[in-house]
């Protein structure tokens, strides 16, 4: 039975990767044709390219991997089965059980290396990604602005502004306030404030320190003040893109940090988390639904197998954007709307998995 399981095997890796080859230049030819104009106008330099590319294909891979894996499966069973091979493997003796083993290894295969790729390869390639954007194709506009943050530091400092620019690193109409318990003691302002990167500081435009005492105040003013503060510029509202961009361990820290600060953003952080699972288990379902669906010889040939297969696929992507999408802007939970895809397919895999062993 080896012969079988190579045979299978060998076909089901070599058509998701080709899957890959072919879809992955495409994707890139589209993305060349969207960008070019904007590279050329803003000079961005060849080499930046050529990393932001390598950067994409990660990116891409890691972004449509179930698609990749639900149309291999789809495709190449459909073939075995239009050449009746399907049928001599079962009339040979081999159980549908049996028959699908070589797909399960399969699926193992692509899993742990989606798994390694969405925990290590994915988030660096996000952040190139992402910074290539926001650097070379969009740096005369305004992007990623944060309006009315709001972060509690720890258990006595919170601070407030009312507009953040990650790329300049300043924001506006700046409040730190210090609390002794339920009493303020310390209240810093400023019109703006902006993080001096090379010196390690914060420069403070229009300075008003207030200092709370028992019986009076102390006011401070200055037009222009430098000082050291407590907290990192990068921290003071994250960008949208920023729990792409860190591995599991770091997400998990990030999230939790966030939570104490009250972030409005924590959903979709842990959305990004949960998917980092969910998309990898997504390749065992979708084998089996594959399978299911293209092993019986059809009248219409591969393209009803084909139709059919898109069709559920779509499915599968509607519910994972909308459910995602769900979970970003409300109380929904993160971690019902990231597996509730994987859960429905999962049941429908039974049952079509049940009626093509029938």
């Amino acid at each position: 039975m080896k012969i079988l399981d190579w045979y299978i095997l060998k076909r089901y890796l070599g058509t998701f990767f080709t899957m890959i080859l072919l879809f992955i230049p495409i994707g890139i030819i589209v993305d060349v044709s969207e960008k070019i104009d904007n590279m050329l106008k803003n000079d961005v330099p060849f080499n930046a390219i050529v990393t932001y590319y390598l950067d994409f294909t990660v990116y891409f891979a890691n972004l449509l991997f179930p698609l990749f894996v639900f149309l291999s499966v789809i495709w190449f069973t459909s073939k075995l089965a239009n050449k009746t091979e399907i049928i001599a493997f079962l009339s040979s003796g081999v159980s549908f059980w049996r028959f699908l083993r070589p797909y399960m290894i399969g699926a193992v295969i692509i899993c742990v290396g989606a798994l390694a790729m969405g925990l290590f390869l994915a988030p660096k390639a996000s952040q190139g990604f992402n910074e290539f954007k926001y650097t070379h194709l969009k740096k005369h506009k305004k992007v990623q602005e944060t309006r009315n943050v709001y972060r509690q530091l720890n258990d006595s400092i919170f601070l407030y502004a009312n507009n953040f620019q990650p790329l300049k690193k300043s924001a506006t109409n700046f409040t730190l306030e210090y609390f002794d318990g339920n009493r303020l003691d310390t209240k810093i302002s400023a019109r703006k404030i902006t993080f001096i990167e090379k010196d390690s500081i914060y420069e403070l435009r229009d300075f008003v320190k207030r200092t709370v005492l028992e019986d009076s105040d102390i006011i401070e003013r200055a037009r222009k003040k430098d000082t050291i503060l407590p907290f990192n510029i990068d921290e003071f509202t994250p960008v949208t893109y920023v729990a792409e961009t860190l591995n599991y361990t770091e997400l998990n820290k990030f999230i939790k940090k966030e939570s104490k600060r009250g972030s409005s953003d924590v959903n979709r952080y842990k959305v990004v988390a949960y998917k980092r699972w969910s998309i990898p288990i997504s390749a065992f379902i979708l084998t089996v639904i594959g399978v299911a669906v293209s092993s019986m010889k059809r009248r219409g040939g591969m393209g009803v197998n084909l139709a059919v297969g898109i069709s559920l696929a779509f499915v599968f992507i509607f519910f994972d954007k909308v459910l995602g999408t769900l979970a970003n802007q409300s109380d929904f939970p993160p971690i019902v709307a990231v597996w509730f895809p994987n859960f429905t397919f999962g049941i429908l895999a039974i049952y079509l998995l049940y009626n093509a062993k029938r």
